[in-house]
């Protein structure tokens, strides 16, 4: 992944858009990292897949309830 810095990400702001388009690019601030820039189709496919664990996770737990696979609140927080 290409890293610019803050001022130069401002000062070739034509050229960053153009190279998000091909993949993300990092922007540093100070000497550490600040954001990343991407193109709306690869953040729009990551939103997705996001959305898709979300409720392959909430479909999985309603599996589990119906199966009587549960644990109670305090055991839980013990096993972390």
């Amino acid at each position: 992944m290409d890293t610019l810095t803050a001022n130069d990400a401002k000062r070739n702001f034509g050229e960053l858009l153009l190279n998000a388009q091909r993949g993300p690019i990092k922007i540093s601030k100070n000497n550490k990292d600040a954001v990343i820039v991407m193109s709306i189709k690869d953040y729009e496919e990551l939103e997705a897949m996001k959305a898709d664990y979300i409720k392959y996770c909430f479909e999985s737990a309603k599996e589990d309830l119906a199966k009587g696979k549960v644990v109670d609140g305090e055991t839980f927080l013990k096993s972390l």
